[in-house]
Parts: C-alpha cells; structure tokens; sequence
C-alpha cells in the first residue's frame, strides 16, 4: 500500500512545481553590453540570469582586456524585489495588456517584455518605454540587476588577468550603487569577498570591495 501513497506524494509535489509562478524580464538592445539578456524570477525569489554579448566596438585605444562574455547563471533576489514584481505582474492582468507609449516620441533604448507564468494566469506585454510609470521602474530595476551581474563577472576576470583595473571597475560598480543604477549586490558577493581576501590587489580595490560587501 505504500507505492500508491508515495505516488500521490511524487505527484502533489510535481504539480505545486509545475503551478509555481514566474515572471520574467527580456531586453534586446544590439547597441549595448550585454545585447539581450533574460532574468527569470520565481514566486521564492530564486531566478536565472543569461546574457549574450553583443559585438565589441572597434577602438584602438581602449586597454581593456577583458572582452565581453554571455553569463548563465543562477540568481536571488530580495523579498521587496520580488513582492515588487509579482504585485505588479497580477495588477496589470498577469502583463496581459498593452504598455507601450504609443503616443509619445521616445529614443530607442531597448526591446523589454515582461511576462508572467502560473496557475493563476499568463501574459506578456513588450515596450521600448511604457505608459505605465510602474513598468517603466520595473525595467529600470531589472536592468539595474543585469548591470550588477555582469560586473560581478568582470570583476572576476579582471582580477584573472587585470587586477591593476579593479579599482576602477569596483568605483564604477559603487557609484552605480549609491545612483539604484546596480541593484541585488549580494548575487556578486564572492567575486567581491575574493578581491577583498586577495592580498596582491591594490589596497584600495580592496578596500572599495569590502564597502560594497558590507552595504549588502
């Protein structure tokens, strides 16, 4: 009698799985660092991020070695970010609907598409800007998110084969920081606690790398 029992329990845990809800963020922009990239968010704040580089601009002046690479890779987000999302996600028709800003002239600044996935419903809605001011902060934020990601991986490469450039890269990623221009730091803190532990990086990258740790 117990492999009907244990059935039943394969099968209720396979189903709350499969019922689990998940919103996710895509953007395209072929002129930018990454060119496209994805996060998906489930309903307990675990996610996946993956990136494609685009094509480096051609510059026979720039000394950075670190050439762009995709990133796969998992990811958490805080509660107040994932609250964040799936409120918005079942106050806007699971995404169903259109917010674009048709109406209003704006630069290109990428592709982004939001779309939600559950028991409950599914939708998807795509916009260069939205006319929607809560969707517009949600796409800054998840770009804000990517931004942090993809530093996190070039810190580590620059600390492989540039570590004299980390200063820099660590100033930028705090300054962006303090600007909401880079958000979920905790996803990079062992790329950070690795320069921080390093003794052959330059005292003040260091230094910078401990503050970022400890603001987290």
């Amino acid at each position: 009698m117990m492999f009907p029992i244990l059935a039943l329990l394969a099968l209720t845990v396979s189903t709350a799985t499969d019922a689990a809800s998940t919103v996710t963020f895509r953007f395209e922009n072929p002129q930018l660092q990454p060119a496209s990239y994805s996060l998906e968010i489930h309903e307990d704040g675990s996610g996946h991020y993956k990136s494609v580089p685009g094509t480096p601009a051609v510059d026979s002046f720039s000394t950075d070695v670190v050439a762009p690479q995709p990133l796969d890779r998992a990811i958490k987000v805080s509660d107040a970010l994932r609250n964040q999302l799936f409120s918005a996600a079942h106050s806007h028709r699971y995404f169903a609907t259109a917010c674009e800003a048709t109406k209003l002239h704006v630069a290109f600044t990428g592709k982004k598409t939001l779309v939600y996935s559950g028991a409950d419903g599914q939708g998807s809605c795509t916009y260069n800007y939205s006319q929607d001011d809560l969707l517009n902060r949600i796409s800054d934020e998840m770009q804000a998110v990517s931004f942090t990601l993809e530093e996190g991986q070039r810190i580590a490469l620059q600390l492989q084969h540039s570590p004299l450039a980390l200063d820099a890269e660590l100033e930028t990623l705090q300054d962006a920081a303090k600007s909401g221009r880079a958000l979920e730091i905790q996803n990079i803190a062992p790329q950070l606690q690795s320069v921080a532990d390093n003794e052959s990086v330059l005292e003040r990258a260091r230094k910078r790398a401990r503050a970022l740790l400890a603001s987290n």
